[in-house]
């Protein structure tokens, strides 16, 4: 006979899995592929400038907004990716809008504001951010998946 401690043990790890199934299934339900759109957030390698907080709009509705940690943004910087939105977008032509703001290397305030077309087509879409300081000022720049 098992002692009760591993049959414990066994019912936790079933649980679990359970949950990350539970998880997995509800994400599909909720996003499904034919609609969904992601958006991930990045710093470029080696980037010190302080982000302070980032606020996304599609189609001029906002859909994200996030306030940073201190330990969020060192995991930025540690090459980290942060998913910063899922969601649904009916295919065709899209605008996305992504606002930062936050502190230079130099010490200066900074408060950016860039816009990207994108097409949504029936596979899922993957769109990602990337942060950097360019000549004294914060770019953010689009990659398509």
């Amino acid at each position: 006979m098992r002692s009760l401690d591993e049959q414990v043990q066994e019912i936790k790890s079933d649980v679990l899995g359970i949950a990350a199934e539970l998880t997995r299934l509800e994400e599909k339900l909720l996003y499904p592929s034919n609609t969904q759109v992601a958006v991930f957030l990045s710093l470029s390698p080696e980037e010190v400038l302080e982000l302070d907080s980032l606020r996304i709009e599609i189609d001029g509705e906002p859909v994200a907004h996030h306030i940073y940690s201190f330990k969020e943004l060192d995991a930025l910087r540690k090459g980290g990716v942060q998913r910063v939105y899922t969601g649904n977008v009916p295919s065709g032509d899209h605008h996305l809008s992504v606002s930062v703001a936050g502190k230079l290397r130099s010490g200066s305030d900074f408060q950016s504001t860039e816009s990207f077309g994108f097409r949504k087509d029936v596979e899922p879409r993957v769109l990602g951010l990337t942060l950097a300081e360019n000549a004294g000022a914060a770019s953010i720049e689009l990659g398509h998946r």
